[in-house]
């Protein structure tokens, strides 16, 4: 049988699919159409930033660093051009120790390198270009050139180092820079100018650089480039740029501080010296000191290891962060307040028997047998201990601390840089505040007698002491010390000066501070460094001192012979010059000295003589030669036999030892 087909039904289908088809197709080209007006229309000037920065690359140009020079315009911190061989972990593909292997066949690499980029690699983020090799020489940068196809992601950039051509002088002050940590990103980005930061791969890690990083750093320019499709650069479009740091004018004197660190030698310790009326700091020693270029690039393990468990500190700031107590230094201080206070007059004196008693105990005096009759001139020039027990009873802690704390004692002085201490000056509440156990809070009557000649709880650091003395040579008025003088603009060159007038002034009457003045002029005259100051050109006013570090046992006798040399007392010596109108005041401790006199004096007699006449004197002696002149005992200096009589019995009621509290604190 023959089937016939319905054709208008066949038809019908037909169009139907036809129709379902075009309209799938419009709806296609219709969704096309309206995506075409979405990027074209609404999303244009979005893809076309895109579009343009894949063209357009923005690259910060890294301002030059500004300089640090002293007073005279001697440089203490600049800049050089070199090449570095840099290596960008993230564009490395394979083991980057086998990349490493063959660069070293084309650019000498040493181990002391491959560890110090290990290192860095740990701190840094993996984008980052990082130096296997820095100072490469021009036959080194050709070499590398010629093979450079061979190592993709390493490159050679020509970057800016800082150099601290004086090496270790003045290099606490100074302090050094190095390479951008994690720790130091973060601070960065946490900061309100982090953008001024992009490309910057060096930062202030101590001192000076670090704490006027922001003034030396500059302002970040930024280049817009036309690169490749290959990341090249082509062409440079426009350039914003960069504003160099600010260069730093410090107060010091480099020379001075030569002279200074010459005569100290190997010993350790420290000295501050203060021009009276502005505030300048003249010098900043600390001893012993390391050298800051070894930081730059990132320490070698093995000198880090030497600076960082030598038993001599190299890397502790002294003048900063040591604190000692003061010895016989404080003496004129108690002096002067007794005056101010009316607890004295110049002329009242003491019989003086050898010793003070309180309760039960004796505090003796340097010498057996007493001084005899003593006025306030001869407790300073004699260095009478006994004289300063008594004042120390009537004045009372609180009375001392409220005199003392306006010269700076127990406070920061605010100098420009970081991680100061605030010391100890004792009081009850400091106290209260101090321990926890109620028996421990109490301030017990005998243990106000040893502060009166800077034992005890006392405990200053060495720029406090010369911000004193700095004060009490410029009759009370009070200049904030400082290191750097002027801050010079990087673009403009406009110059600021830091401290542009005085801080405040300690109300004190003139013949009051004249009568110290006076009895420290006799210091040198005919007192305890009348030896060492003798035909000196000029007059200076002085006192030595000399501190205990550790206690002895009850009726043991002091001798340094005997005591382990870290042990032995410190040496300290305070002065100003010329007496009349002082333009120099310093104060220095040399730590296990010994005595003031012997140890410390030399080295003030050192500086003043360079500082005012221009003369310098013989370098010091060795360490050995220079201990065996401490040993040999000096009677002139009676602030030492005052520190080893004082020793015997001084158990105030529950109180510390005279001194044995206050161990010179260098950690």
């Amino acid at each position: 049988m023959t089937e016939f087909k319905n054709t208008e039904r066949e038809l019908h289908r037909f169009r139907l699919r036809l129709s379902v088809a075009g309209m799938f197709v419009f709806i296609c080209f219709g969704l096309l159409a309206a995506r075409f007006v979405w990027l074209q229309a609404y999303r244009h000037d979005h893809y076309a930033a895109q579009a343009e920065e894949n063209r357009i690359s923005v690259v910060p140009v890294v301002p030059n660093r500004g300089l640090i020079v002293d007073r005279k315009g001697v440089v203490l911190a600049r800049n050089f051009a070199a090449y570095t061989l840099e290596i960008t972990p993230s564009k490395i593909r394979g083991d980057l120790d086998s990349l490493i292997d063959e660069l070293s066949k084309v650019v000498d690499i040493q181990l002391k390198d491959r560890r110090r980029f290990r290192r860095q690699l740990e701190e840094s983020k993996n984008f980052e270009s990082l130096p296997i090799r820095t100072r490469l020489s021009d036959e080194e940068v050709a070499h590398f050139t010629a093979q450079r196809f061979r190592f993709p992601g390493v490159d050679i950039q020509a970057r800016l180092f800082r150099q601290y051509p004086l090496g270790t002088v003045a290099s606490h002050v100074i302090g050094y820079i190095g390479r951008v940590s994690q720790r130091d990103a973060e601070r960065i980005d946490e900061m309100e100018d982090a953008a001024n930061y992009n490309g910057t791969t060096y930062i202030g890690k101590e001192g000076l650089e670090k704490s006027y990083e922001k003034q030396l750093h500059g302002v970040t320019g930024y280049e817009e480039v036309e690169v490749s499709a290959s990341g090249r650069a082509v062409r440079t479009l426009s350039r914003t740029p960069a504003t160099p740091g600010s260069n730093l004018i410090l107060s010091i004197d480099i020379e001075l501080q030569k002279v200074v660190e010459q005569a100290f030698g190997n010993q350790r310790g420290a000295l501050i010296a203060i021009e009276p009326s502005t505030g300048d700091i003249l010098a900043y020693v600390s001893m012993p000191n390391f050298d800051p270029n070894l930081f730059v690039e990132g320490i070698d393990q093995q000198s880090w290891d030497e600076l960082n468990t030598s038993p001599d500190k190299p890397l502790v700031n002294r003048p900063l962060s040591g604190t000692y107590p003061p010895g016989s230094t404080y003496k004129p201080f108690m002096a002067l307040a007794a005056l101010e206070l009316g607890k004295r007059t110049p002329n009242q004196a003491i019989a003086d028997p050898g010793y003070f008693n309180f309760g039960n105990h004796k505090f003796r005096d340097d010498k057996e047998g007493g001084h005899g009759t003593v006025d306030m001139f001869r407790s300073i020039v004699q260095s009478c201990d006994t004289y300063y027990y008594m004042l120390a009873n009537d004045m009372g802690v609180d009375t001392m601390h409220d005199f003392m704390q306006p010269f700076g004692f127990g406070r920061l002085t605010g100098i420009d840089l970081d991680h100061e201490k605030a010391g100890v000056l004792p009081s009850m509440q400091w106290k209260r505040n101090a321990y926890k156990k109620p028996a421990q809070q109490k301030w017990y009557a005998g243990e106000t007698i040893s502060l009166g000649i800077g034992q005890g709880y006392n405990s200053f650091t060495p720029l406090q002491l010369a911000h004193a003395v700095a004060t009490l040579a410029n009759n009370g008025v009070v200049m904030k010390p400082h290191l750097v003088k002027i801050v010079e603009d990087g673009g403009t060159r406009a110059r600021t000066a830091t401290v542009p007038k005085e801080s405040f002034r300690i109300p004190l009457q003139q013949k009051n501070i004249d009568v110290i003045k006076n009895a420290m002029v006799g210091v040198t005259r005919e007192g305890t460094a009348a030896k060492v100051f003798a035909g000196a050109a000029y007059l200076s006013g002085g006192k030595t001192g000399t501190a205990q570090v550790v206690s002895i046992k009850k009726n043991e006798k002091y001798n340094a012979n005997r005591i382990d040399e870290r042990h032995r007392d410190h040496a300290l010596y305070i002065a100003f010059a010329p007496a009349e109108q002082p333009k120099i005041a310093l104060a220095l401790i040399v730590e296990n000295g010994g005595w003031g006199a012997t140890a410390a004096a030399p080295i003030a007699r050192a500086a003043l003589d360079y500082y005012l006449l221009g003369k310098r004197n013989a370098p010091a002696g060795d360490a050995p030669a220079a201990k065996d002149a401490i040993l040999a005992r000096d009677d002139a200096d009676a602030d030492t036999h005052a520190v080893a009589a004082m020793r015997a019995e001084q158990d105030s009621e529950g109180g510390p030892k005279a001194g044995g509290e206050s161990q010179g604190n260098q950690e």
